[in-house]
């Protein structure tokens, strides 16, 4: 196929909005095996080994483009590496304390905020859309962790641990995609570079707070084949082509359809943990991870 050809098709296949639902569907699954994964080690070791096999499979074509000095506004990735371990941080240790499901949901608030975060940053007001769905996800929210069964008098509101750190994950989230908007505008940094620095600020950077822990050091190179095998396809599918992805997404349209487009994570991931883990969810749970599904949907799709 000659380049006139290609850029037809290209034009044709909107390649990044593409990439970005490949992400959904494979960080959706990651909740359901990042808790089988930390069966056999703890959140820091697992967070440490994952962002480290990234960072080896990403190391040649990261050489590669420093030598063609492609690399030289590295620090522009920095600050959107420690917001990465700081959303895996707050994530591992959520999905750790929390159902899979019940992560997957709560996690797509980060469409909803991505809106507000970007108002804020714009000097803008929400829209009264935006202020509608806030209110939508938050009653989807106080569905969603009725524990109990429906309709009997044990039935009451129950946001854990693990709830809340997946809520400040999604929170950060929000925070990593517009950041990396603003950082990657005029930057020459490709999104493998990008995804290898900050793949690398977040092995260091788990690594030096492992380091500091009661952790034993064992936990580094767990003995289950399970585990690995978890290990490899988080860091290959989950990590290296979903941050590829994103950062190339990001650079190719808005946050606000990044985040609609990633929005079907939930879905991918509720039906993985149902089926892969066994959990299961109430029927006033389901409505309730609706509406927050219906309010990220609102929210994403605003400004088309």
């Amino acid at each position: 196929m000659n380049r006139q050809g290609l850029n037809q098709y290209q034009g044709r296949l909107p390649i990044p909005e593409f990439s970005l639902l490949l992400v959904a569907f494979f960080w959706g699954t990651s909740y359901g095996v990042t808790k089988e994964a930390l069966v056999f080690t703890s959140a820091l070791a697992f967070i440490a080994i994952r962002f480290s096999l990234t960072s080896v499979m990403l190391l040649p074509m990261f050489l590669r483009e420093m030598h063609q000095g492609r690399t030289g506004d590295f620090y522009r990735a920095l600050p959107t590496g420690l917001i990465l371990l700081a959303i895996f941080l707050a994530e591992t240790y959520g999905i750790f304390h929390t159902s899979a499901s019940r992560a997957a949901f709560l996690i797509s608030l980060c469409i909803l905020i991505t809106p507000f975060i970007e108002a804020i940053v714009k000097h803008q007001r929400p829209e009264p859309l935006i202020l509608g769905c806030a209110l939508l996800s938050l009653f989807g929210v106080y569905l969603l962790t009725q524990t109990g069964h429906e309709g009997t008098p044990d039935s009451s509101f129950s946001l854990n641990q693990g709830d809340l750190l997946i809520l400040l994950a999604a929170f950060l989230r929000a925070v990593m995609v517009v950041t990396t908007e603003r950082l990657s505008k005029n930057s020459a940094l490709s999104a493998i570079s990008t995804t290898s620095i900050q793949s690398n600020v977040v092995a260091v950077g788990a690594l030096i707070i492992f380091a500091f822990s009661d952790d034993p050091v064992t936990q580094l190179i767990p003995q289950s084949v399970t585990f690995w095998l978890a290990a490899f396809y988080l860091a290959f599918f989950c990590t290296l082509f979903a941050l590829f992805a994103q950062n190339y997404g990001v650079r190719h349209t808005s946050s606000s359809r990044v985040a609609l487009l990633t929005g079907s994570e939930p879905a991918f991931g509720a039906l993985f943990a149902i089926i892969w883990l066994g959990e299961s969810l109430s029927s006033i749970q389901i409505i309730g991870g609706g509406l927050i599904l219906l309010a990220s949907y609102l929210a994403g799709r605003r400004q088309h």
